[in-house]
């Protein structure tokens, strides 16, 4: 598998491809799910793997993506590949659409493809200039212009210091509701500049760009990808069947934590206290864990792609066997 490929000026880099393969453990007549099929480079691999009975179901909001992957499915004619648009949160109702109860692994890669931070006119870099957009999915009403021109400066500070972690929220919020005023920010190069603006001084000689956090914050907000991934998480591993495995890729420290907090809840969700002797709750395990530490790139892959530099992988496998988790702590 190449690391990088340009099809219809579409380019990607798929993130810790060999670890997604092994962590999904694929079935030659498996069916499979690719959460964001992006440029279909995950989506190629786990095609590659399987046989004509085999089946894969590729999700992606963004028309471009969308396009790639099925000019690319004319190539693979012998296999069963469906491209469908969909945001992964609606993963359940797709695969009812196509009367799928259990699928035997599911692949979500969380960060922003390559293409869209390429492409200057989708607006998602405050390094390239381009119109304040930002949107996965262009039918969307909900734009970086909006969210930037519009809210109040109490719920932009929210945003930055909430999805960005952005120390200096509170001051980056109050110069941006102040300067547009006069004119609205219109551009990434107008608005990240403005935020350098409004830092310390000190503050914008970091080893990343002084926008970063602020970009990230927004871009959340725009496409509710904190949201979605959430809902992923809380019902992907209830699809899986038998032995199935779900791998996510996060980037950042905020998705990190959704996709470790529910993997550990589908492994453990007993509620109880920690002083009752048995379980009562009723609720029980669908499955367990199988990073306990995150997989991370490799020196060779480190080398050859940045974006690889912040990725996490952690992988959860459905079993059959649904018990108590509660913990027996007096005797019975």
């Amino acid at each position: 598998m190449e690391d990088s490929k340009k099809e219809n000026g579409f380019s990607h880099i798929p993130v810790l491809f060999d670890e997604c393969m092994d962590a999904l453990d694929i079935k030659p007549d498996g069916i499979y799910v690719d959460c964001t099929a992006g440029g279909g480079g995950h989506s190629e691999g786990i095609l590659d793997r399987l046989s004509s009975k085999g089946m894969l179901v590729s999700l992606d909001k963004d028309d471009e993506a969308l396009e790639v992957c099925r000019n690319k499915a004319l190539k693979h004619k012998d296999k069963n590949w469906q491209v469908i648009k969909s945001d992964f949160s609606e993963i359940g109702e797709v695969l009812d659409g196509l009367k799928i109860d259990k699928v035997d692994g599911i692949l979500a890669d969380l960060g922003v493809s390559s293409h869209q931070i390429d492409t200057a006119q989708r607006g998602f870099s405050y390094a390239v200039d381009g119109p304040l957009d930002m949107r996965m999915d262009g039918t969307s009403s909900l734009s970086a212009y909006v969210v930037v021109n519009t809210y109040d400066r109490k719920k932009l500070e929210e945003i930055f210091r909430l999805y960005g972690e952005e120390r200096y929220a509170g001051r980056i919020a109050s110069g941006i509701v102040k300067d547009r005023v006069e004119k609205p920010f219109g551009t990434t190069l107008e608005l990240a500049s403005a935020i350098a603006s409004y830092m310390p001084s000190k503050a914008r000689y970091e080893d990343q760009h002084p926008a970063r956090r602020c970009f990230q914050a927004i871009r959340i907000e725009v496409n509710h990808e904190l949201d979605s991934v959430r809902k992923l998480l809380q019902e992907g591993p209830a699809l899986l069947k038998e032995g199935g495995r779900m791998a996510v890729i996060s980037f950042h420290s905020l998705e990190d934590r959704i996709v470790k907090e529910e993997f550990r809840t589908h492994e453990s969700p007993c509620t109880c206290p920690k002083d009752f002797p048995v379980c009562v709750c009723g609720k029980v395990s669908i499955g367990k864990v199988l990073t306990r530490k995150p997989i991370t790139a490799g020196q060779d892959e480190l080398k050859k792609n940045m974006r690889s530099h912040s990725a996490k992988l952690r992988v959860f496998e459905r079993t059959d066997r649904q018990e108590h988790t509660g913990k027996n702590r007096g005797r019975r």
